[in-house]
């Protein structure tokens, strides 16, 4: 019991996300910090998304093509079958959640897959390791593209696209970082690759302050008022629903199709889970303003709840691949 209870507790960055809200909440930035903040952020974001290219081998994307039908059901869960999940959300009226909770459930949705802990609990499982770090990768890469067209075209389906200064934003705090990660990585890829802790955390770092800025910008114009609890609690059920259907969606979909146990694991773990690193960022550039923190709270509030499953899920697969002891 105690065992299983250490794998349901919240993770260090998840207590440190917790505290970085308590602090917007308790002390948001002021009027004349937030121009400054805002600068700040920008670099962090644009920081971010250099070091992403400069550790991402393109050769790991290359070497993984011939699995071909594994990533294309990965893709398809992610930018096909999760959107449309997070346009049917739209609907859910505004008395029940508030159009932005669910407007960041459709963001959540247009999201990439998440590459460190899809690699995490498909190697606990004893899935297709390989198979799941180029799946995982690849929808990273589209996705820093594919996500914010999604969001624009299915937001403005609800009047809630972000075009504009928006599109320039994406190019120069995103795309344009990460290929000049990309170019450099011959020269520095070695160099971040030995200091992958430390970067790690200056990554952790820079969503911790995009987190404090969204947040303490919603703050002050008021999120904790206008969040009803019977929005929030409605929220915290779709999530759950969304999350246990693509669980039971890509399982199914990976056994009917004939994959083997590694390549269903692998699958399984890519398919159904959605990168907070890749939405913070894209969040701070996509919607810019008031709204933001509201945005980003489904987001954050699901990449708690898939590591947990997910982590009881890896262990549960693992142990049903131990084999039996020999009798006596």
């Amino acid at each position: 019991m105690t065992g299983y209870l250490s794998r349901l507790a919240p993770d260090r960055f998840t207590m440190l996300l917790i505290a970085t809200v308590a602090l917007a909440t308790l002390a948001p930035p002021s009027a004349a910090f937030e121009t400054p903040l805002k600068a700040a952020t920008d670099a962090a974001i644009a920081f971010m998304f250099f070091l992403y290219g400069a550790r991402l081998a393109s050769s790991t994307v290359v070497a993984g093509i011939a699995h071909w039908r594994l990533h294309a059901l990965v893709l398809a869960s992610t930018f096909i079958m999760f959107p449309i999940i997070g346009l049917a959300l739209r609907h859910v009226p505004a008395s029940v959640m508030p159009p932005q909770l669910s407007l960041g459930l459709l963001f959540l949705c247009a999201l990439p897959s998440t590459i460190q802990s899809s690699l995490a609990f498909t190697s606990i499982a004893g899935g297709n390791a390989p198979a799941a770090m180029c799946s995982a990768t690849l929808s990273s890469l589209i996705g820093t593209v594919l996500t914010p067209l999604l969001v624009a075209a299915l937001a403005s389906t609800r009047g809630a696209a972000p075009m504009g200064h928006a599109i320039g934003e994406i190019f120069l705090l995103l795309l344009l970082p990460f290929l000049a990660g990309q170019l450099l990585r011959p020269w520095i890829g070695g160099f971040v690759a030995r200091r992958k802790a430390v970067l790690g955390a200056t990554d952790r770092g820079s969503i911790l302050l995009v987190v404090y800025g969204a947040f303490g910008h919603a703050v002050s114009a008021g999120i904790w008022h206008v969040l009803p609890p019977q929005g929030f609690m409605a929220m915290l059920a779709l999530e759950a629903l969304v999350l246990g259907f693509a669980l039971l969606a890509t399982r199914w979909a990976a056994e009917s199709l004939g994959f083997d146990r590694a390549d269903t694991i692998a699958i399984v773990f890519c398919g159904s889970k959605k990168s907070l690193a890749a939405g913070v960022p894209m969040a701070g550039v996509l919607f810019p303003g008031p709204d933001l923190g509201m945005v980003l709270l489904p987001v954050m509030l699901f990449h708690q709840m898939q590591v947990m499953v997910c982590a009881v899920l890896a262990r549960r697969w693992a142990e049903q691949a131990r084999p039996a002891p020999a009798l006596a």
